[in-house]
């Protein structure tokens, strides 16, 4: 941890300044929560795991082209990062129905999209981080048309560069979400975090629709052996040259 005073505490992360304001730390915590926070608890080594993993796939997505606010890392824990103002938005995509997209419009556990669903949710707890339209977006002025254009074709390039690589991990990318934020000159960065705790993965070998997760949803869901699932998906991304 660190002696420096917090710039802010969130769920599952704490940032710090820097001798930069340019630059800021980034440290990965145990704590889980789900359902907006309702269900909390504590996953051993979380923080580590998921601070590697996000390195992980930061350092594959920039290969790839895409522009992240990820640095280096400075421990197991923690990374070093850009400063960005975040876009008060939470993008997800899915590929296949699951949690709340079946709950909202009926399809079947494990259905099959004919295309990535692109979603947004503005982040806001009190407000429960409410699905929004583009309209909506634009009369909260969350962000600009052309940002919107922007988070919906990264997310995108995104998907199609995570499915191909998680599926070399012999895991099914199910859905995900993702953060950006803007740095000094406005560029659009990504940002947050891309671990089991913001993506559904399946095991592909696994037909049993409980024994096949490997992420968050063995917290929500009590599945147990939560712990040995985020250390699957660490063993496996690790193991993938970037």
């Amino acid at each position: 941890m660190s002696d420096v005073t917090p710039l802010y505490e969130g769920k599952a992360k704490i940032i710090y300044p820097t001798d930069r304001p340019d630059i800021l730390r980034s440290y990965f915590k145990d704590d889980a929560t789900a359902f907006n926070a309702q269900k909390k608890g504590i996953i051993t080594g979380k923080g580590a795991m998921n601070c590697q993993i996000s390195a992980h796939l930061f350092k594959k997505l920039e290969a790839s082209g895409i522009s992240t606010h990820f640095i280096d890392l400075l421990s197991a824990n923690e990374m070093r990062v850009k400063a960005v103002a975040i876009v008060p938005l939470e993008v997800v995509v899915r590929n296949i129905a699951a949690g709340s997209l079946c709950q909202q419009t009926g399809l079947a556990l494990g259905t099959v999209l004919p295309f990535p669903l692109v979603d947004f949710y503005y982040k806001n707890d009190a407000l429960g981080d409410p699905l929004v339209t583009p309209d909506r977006i634009a009369l909260l002025k969350l962000a600009t048309a052309a940002q919107i254009d922007r988070l919906r074709e990264s997310a995108l390039r995104i998907n199609q560069i995570l499915t191909d690589f998680f599926q070399n991990c012999d895991m099914t990318l199910v859905d995900f979400k993702l953060e950006f934020g803007l740095d000094s000159n406005g560029q659009i960065l990504l940002a947050d975090e891309i671990s089991p705790d913001t993506c559904r993965l399946w095991d592909r070998s696994v037909a049993d629709p409980d024994r096949r997760v490997l992420d968050k949803d063995r917290f929500r869901q009590d599945l147990g052996n939560v712990e040995q699932a985020y250390a699957q998906v660490m063993e496996r991304v690790l193991s993938q040259v970037v």
